[in-house]
């Protein structure tokens, strides 16, 4: 796409540091916002040099939800004419008034973000600076790890603006969190701290706020420095996809497939023998190039 106006992407050491980038607007979400986070992580994961992907906001916030400067119109995608609107294609809305639910246009922008998330071949670490709420808070919930600054705030806000949880939230927090406290949080719609999401479990850990970043780039280090970019995120899927299996036969088939696969590879070798002649790995596969001939070993999912 063209250059980014709303998030910088920045690689440095194997490690990507995806930023919102609107400090202006407490990092409020817009359609353009959108578009170049997908991007981002067609670039990340298209790039070898990058083992890890950070998230965070610019300023004093990760993102105040949604930019809601369409006034009553704001989540009303036929009545929005402006480009921060993150509806696109033609409208579902047949001659007859009914509307047609299969569009592309029906589509939930956050949710878009959280799937192409879901699909990251590369690790995301969040690192939540400041206040996020509505889509702040969902955008956050496919990121692999999340640690959350003492000055970050949460809020599931949807039912205090006349809407519903989005994002495939209804999906990620129940799983992070457990059904009582995900309704709880998305029921009342209230604000809390960061230490009431450490206790629930939405972050790893809570640090000041000149911590923050030095604490996501460390566990950051920690992986891009140790570890088989090709086994990572084959470790990624499984454990995410496991999520909605129904038996442990099906980890237990993919497990088999990806052990046997990866042990024909270079990655194995070399991560014995790195170990048995107590030096540092130099991992040979590439996540480009590399990922086992049954990757992926799931039928993709059109909107429908």
């Amino acid at each position: 796409m063209s250059e980014r106006q709303e998030t910088r992407l920045d690689v440095r050491d194997g490690i990507a540091t995806l930023t919102l980038h609107r400090p202006d607007k407490l990092n409020a979400f817009t359609g353009r916002m959108m578009h170049e986070i997908l991007s981002a992580f067609d670039e990340t994961d298209a790039r070898d040099d990058v083992k890890v992907v950070i998230v965070t906001g610019a300023g004093r916030a990760f993102c105040a939800g949604a930019d809601l400067s369409a006034g009553a119109d704001t989540f009303d995608y036929d009545a929005r004419t402006d480009d921060q609107s993150w509806a696109d294609g033609e409208s579902p809305v047949r001659a007859d008034g009914t509307v047609d639910y299969s569009k592309e246009a029906v589509r939930d922008g956050g949710g878009r973000c959280t799937l192409r998330i879901f699909e990251s071949l590369k690790p995301v670490i969040g690192a939540i600076n400041g206040p996020a709420v509505g889509i702040g808070a969902t955008l956050q919930l496919p990121m692999d790890i999340r640690i959350a600054s003492t000055d970050a705030k949460f809020g599931f806000v949807f039912t205090r603006r006349g809407i519903t949880p989005e994002a495939c939230s209804s999906w990620f927090l129940p799983r992070l969190v457990g059904i009582s406290r995900a309704m709880e949080w998305c029921a009342t719609g209230r604000v809390f701290g960061a230490e009431e999401a450490l206790a629930g479990g939405l972050v790893r850990q809570v640090v000041a706020p000149g911590e923050l970043l030095p604490a996501a780039t460390a566990l950051a280090r920690e992986i891009a420095d140790n570890t088989a970019p090709v086994s990572v995120a084959l470790t990624r899927q499984l454990l995410w996809r496991m999520l909605g299996a129904d038996h442990p036969m099906e980890a237990h088939k993919i497990d088999s497939r990806a052990i046997y696969a990866r042990g024909r590879q270079g990655d194995a070798r070399e991560g014995v023998m790195s170990f048995l002649e107590k030096r540092p790995a130099v991992y040979p596969d590439k996540v480009s190039t590399d990922m086992p001939d049954f990757f992926p070993w799931y039928e993709p999912r059109p909107y429908e």
